[in-house]
């Protein structure tokens, strides 16, 4: 495990004890909403501080962009956090949501650690080095087609989000597959992706720390990421279609047909 990897995985489980310290007792948590539907928690900024002052012990020189302190100014290396990822699962005891950490070196993708806190799942990524779950090689799913494909999709849900644009790619991607599952964690659905456990995935309008580590936990596992347009600027765009080769082609070609169709 390349030593980036193994301080992210430390700061990953400091900042899930965090997490689940406070897990039966949510309802007694400070909340505030930043905009509607969109909640942080005391446990996001304690699990943030955790992360962040876990890797400046060794990595004090660094960058980072983290979901609710932004920008911390440093070197040219980024470290991209969400310190948890699915706060409304957690707040209302959905057992779905995740820690997702990935170093971004200049303007490429190194290192990704999701951690699943409750199932201690720690999925991981270093570049030209595979990816793995608990040390363990994963990759993405053979399926050769949308046919009996299980795909995971996020729905908007915030005031900023568009459902009439993301509505009909709900129809064309549903059709003959085996379903589409909406947990609420875009790390842990692109966790999935890479594990096997989802075929593919697509959502729209998703900001870099949610989609950061998935994204090179999916590549390393073998996967093809994209935006909806099939070019590589979902870090800036947000939105963003992943599986295999065969899966990831077909979905693009229902998205583009629900273009078509506008």
């Amino acid at each position: 495990m390349h030593p980036m990897v193994t301080i992210a995985v430390r700061a990953a489980r400091n900042a899930g004890n965090v997490i689940i310290r406070s897990y039966n007792h949510t309802e007694s948590l400070n909340v505030t909403e930043k905009s509607r539907n969109d909640y942080v928690s005391e446990v996001d900024r304690r699990a943030e501080q955790e992360i962040i002052q876990t890797i400046q012990k060794s990595y004090p020189g660094h960058s980072f962009l983290a979901e609710e302190t932004g920008k911390h100014n440093g070197n040219e290396y980024q470290w991209i956090i969400d310190p948890l990822d699915g706060t409304t699962n957690y707040l209302r005891g959905f057992p779905q949501f995740a820690v997702s950490i990935a170093m971004k070196h200049r303007d490429r993708l190194e290192h990704a650690v999701i951690f699943d806190p409750l199932k201690d799942e720690i999925f991981s990524a270093t570049r030209g080095q595979g990816a793995q779950l608990n040390d363990r090689r994963i990759r993405v799913t053979q399926r050769k087609e949308l046919t009996g494909a299980l795909l995971g999709t996020g729905i908007p849900y915030r005031a900023d989000q568009d459902l009439d644009a993301y509505l009909p790619t709900l129809k064309a991607m549903i059709q003959d597959t085996a379903g589409v599952r909406r947990a609420g964690s875009a790390a842990l659905d692109l966790a999935y992706v890479a594990a096997g456990r989802l075929d593919g995935y697509w959502e729209f309008g998703l900001k870099p720390w949610d989609l950061a580590a998935g994204v090179l936990l999916v590549q390393e596992a073998g996967g093809i990421v994209t935006d909806t347009d099939g070019n590589t600027d979902y870090l800036e765009n947000g939105n963003l279609v992943t599986g295999n080769g065969k899966i990831h082609t077909e979905m693009l070609q229902r998205l583009n047909s629900c273009k078509s169709q506008k």
